[in-house]
């Protein structure tokens, strides 16, 4: 009975090596064409690699004891990595860069962290007869969808359009009015067109932006990206 408790003990605590030898994965959220650290607090005194955990052949950054080097837009310090810290700096964060990335100590994975962007939250009031122009930053699958009030104040929420790559599949109800180039246009603003345009990246179950609008005439907030009003 002693020597099974002994197995069993000695059985936990390989499992608990086991998951200690990897970092459970860190979530980093940062703004559009800001700074990003992804961290990893490990000594290692081999060589050190950062990948795209889907795309492991291409070393996006890599050290070892006598330096570092790595891929425009991402930084290792060489001092910190002396020191067991093993962080990637994102120099300019951009949707392209969101995914999940590996550090790996001698070829074994060490840290997963997964990079993503906040989310863009815009107002803004337009004429009617205006149009709406909403940015897709990104090349994955894109769904628009509506949040409207209905005359008696309920709410109700509609698929405006989907669009992936060139495709574009929007809204019986809105498809005579909507025109796609990199960028989603809806014309001919009317009243009823108020309410809240959500943009999701559906592959990723991410929200990239929001978009609130009300059509009365008075222009709120201006906005650098996502927005832009063009007279009928």
């Amino acid at each position: 009975m002693r020597s099974y408790k002994i197995h069993v003990f000695l059985f936990r605590c390989l499992i608990l090596a086991t998951i200690d030898s990897v970092s459970a994965g860190h979530f980093v959220k940062t703004r559009c064409n800001e700074l990003a650290t992804l961290p990893c607090k490990r000594k290692c005194s081999g060589l050190v690699k950062w990948v795209k955990t889907h795309s492991r052949d291409d070393v996006i950054a890599q050290c070892d004891q006598t330096s570092c080097s790595s891929e425009e837009g991402y930084e290792m310090s060489h001092d910190q990595y002396l020191k067991g810290d093993l962080s990637l700096t994102i120099t300019a964060a951009d949707y392209s860069k969101r995914s999940w990335y590996t550090c790996q100590c001698e070829g074994k994975d060490v840290c997963d962290v997964r990079l993503s962007m906040e989310r863009v939250n815009f107002i803004r009031e337009f004429d009617p007869g205006d149009s709406l122009t909403v940015d897709l930053p990104i090349s994955e699958r894109v769904k628009i969808t509506f949040n409207r009030s209905g005359d008696d104040g309920t709410q109700s929420s509609v698929t405006l359009c989907t669009v992936e790559g060139r495709k574009v599949h929007c809204n019986p109800e809105y498809e005579k009015r909507t025109s796609f180039q990199s960028s989603l246009t809806l014309s001919d603003l009317k009243l009823s067109d108020g309410g809240v345009y959500t943009v999701w990246d559906t592959e990723n179950d991410e929200i990239i932006a929001t978009h609130t609008l009300s059509v009365t005439g008075k222009t709120l907030h201006c906005s650098v990206f996502g927005f832009s009003a063009l007279n009928s």
